[in-house]
């Protein structure tokens, strides 16, 4: 099990935007081979900064997803929104590495 943590910081009027495409590509991200689990996560003070948290069975799931034409189109979309670069994090449970 893969678990992949994204941290985005967004353009101050971008937010509303990026809200309102999270919610219309959400489902289609859970129906992705491999994804057990989405959610995405706005920072309590800092409302520009979104993070999505992902589950995936397998790296393999993870990286044919990001290899996607769906995921390479909704990056182009979204990055041109952000204010700063993206961080994102594969984790696994220790046992597990």
């Amino acid at each position: 099990m893969i678990t992949r943590l994204v941290k985005m910081t967004f353009k101050e009027a971008k937010i509303a935007d990026f809200k309102e495409f999270t919610g219309s590509i959400e489902r289609r991200i859970r129906s992705f081979p491999g994804c057990e689990q989405l959610d995405f996560y706005q920072d309590i003070h800092k409302r520009n900064v979104f993070f999505t948290y992902s589950r995936w069975k397998s790296e393999e799931d993870l990286n044919n997803y990001r290899s996607s034409d769906f995921f390479k189109d909704t990056w182009t979309k979204t990055s041109a929104w952000f204010a700063g670069k993206p961080e994102a994090w594969s984790l696994a449970a220790p046992e597990n590495v």
